[in-house]
């Protein structure tokens, strides 16, 4: 691939690139490929909203494929007049915000002394943290491990089990190892501030963007996390978040769709949970898509910085 620039004077920055065919058969087929990403990105967030407003018999009999067929809101007023999904939203509000603030607190409590280089024993602390990643205990001793601490049944359930995440707190340790000088902390420590100071005032100020990354991460997977909450909090409905009531309304939706073949006329029930499950994945999903674009900026630069380096 060749490309040949040619001036043309007269002109002011009048330097222009004309791209050989190979440059130009390249480009195409990286725009090709853009745009059938975007496509496949775009078409179940478009489908999956179409589907919410439409009525409930054009979904079952596959009218609705891209655009809305016979717009109606009813769906989206049973989800607000639904007192499980209103208590399972605000207990998904609550796991996200308190859960994303505990684990960032701990994850930065665990990080930072990691990547001081006079910790004794890092190496081998460092090591016993990153088996964990490999290796674990499984569902029934960690169920029997909650059961002993009497956590059951309580939110704490939910929050304490995966307060820290082994793969966050090595990128956080690894950033503040890599990106933050170590003169700073000389600096720090000859103008008399302690370990803890020095990592308030100079060491998180200059962080933002990987710490924007890892409380986006943690605030996803508590947005989107069920399987603690269903095996944890069975008899506690009331704190169930709302991907668990999301669940129940999918499986519903499915013994429908058994029903229906098994011959079980019970059309009503299944237009009812077809209708109420695109509207709370909808639902459930705004805050996301709302947010994430506001933290894009810190997403690629945070990410990269704080990635493992060999």
């Amino acid at each position: 691939m060749t490309t040949i620039a040619k001036r043309h004077p007269g002109k002011k920055n009048a330097n222009r690139i004309q791209m050989g065919r190979g440059d130009r058969v390249f480009q195409g087929v990286i725009n090709l490929l853009t745009i059938l990403i975007a496509v496949v990105t775009l078409y179940p967030l478009i489908y999956v909203f179409s589907a919410s407003i439409s009525k409930p018999i054009n979904i079952i009999s596959g009218k609705v494929w891209l655009w809305p067929v016979d717009i109606t809101f009813s769906a989206y007023a049973s989800v607000l007049r639904s007192k499980n999904i209103l208590t399972g939203y605000a207990n998904t509000l609550l796991y996200a915000t308190a859960g994303t603030m505990l684990n960032m607190v701990l994850t930065v409590m665990a990080a930072y002394p990691l990547s001081m280089p006079d910790l004794k024993c890092k190496g081998f602390i460092t090591m016993m943290i990153t088996f964990t990643m490999f290796f674990s205990g499984g569902i029934i001793p960690s169920y029997l491990n909650v059961k002993e601490l009497g956590l059951l049944n309580t939110r704490w359930a939910v929050l304490l089990p995966g307060a820290i995440n082994a793969t966050n707190m090595l990128i956080l340790r690894n950033y503040f190892i890599h990106s933050v000088p170590a003169e700073l902390h000389e600096a720090a420590a000859i103008d008399g501030c302690s370990p803890l100071r020095t990592m308030v005032r100079i060491v998180l100020p200059l962080s933002k963007s990987i710490l924007v990354v890892v409380t986006l991460y943690y605030m996803v997977a508590h947005w989107n996390s069920y399987f603690e909450a269903m095996m944890y909090l069975q008899k506690a409905q009331s704190k169930w978040p709302l991907q668990v009531f999301l669940r129940n309304i999918l499986i519903m939706s499915q013994m429908g769709d058994m029903a229906e073949q098994a011959g079980v006329d019970d059309v009503n029930t299944q237009l009812m949970y077809e209708a109420l499950k695109y509207a709370i994945i909808i639902v459930s999903a705004v805050p996301l898509l709302v947010i994430y674009p506001l933290v894009q900026r810190f997403f690629e630069k945070g990410i990269m910085m704080g990635s493992l380096k060999g």
